[in-house]
């Protein structure tokens, strides 16, 4: 599966980004997609969670309230609304697809390149 990630840039505190994440050449059967992300020096943290078929969010508690995840079957496309950002939301932001709607990197047997995501306080 191609993942190919897009929309970070660099934003004020309390401001808003959408990422997206589509697979190019289809989802190759993964049944979950999710967004991790990572500071340097420190280990991918997981983000949220989809099932493809919809029934099934699930977030980190650091972006619970703050962060919405959701889908576009038509597209392979997966989204991350970033709403209220602030600066230690700052990182390189991952995604991935695999079999099951996991937490842990592991599960996850595809990865987008990265999208760098800057809030500046």
């Amino acid at each position: 599966v191609q993942l190919q990630a897009s929309g970070g840039g660099l934003v004020q505190a309390g401001g808003s980004l959408r990422l997206s994440c589509t697979a190019s050449e289809g989802t190759g059967g993964s049944d979950a997609m999710a967004w991790f992300r990572q500071t340097p020096g420190k280990e991918r943290e997981f983000v949220a969670v989809i099932a493809w078929d919809g029934t099934n969010t699930f977030y980190g508690d650091l972006v619970k309230g703050r962060f919405t995840i959701s889908g576009d079957t038509a597209k392979n496309t997966v989204y991350l609304q970033m709403n209220s950002l602030q600066p230690e939301d700052t990182g390189t932001y991952y995604c991935a697809a695999g079999p099951i709607p996991a937490t842990i990197p592991r599960y996850f047997t595809s990865w987008g390149r990265g999208t760098l995501v800057t809030v500046s306080s």
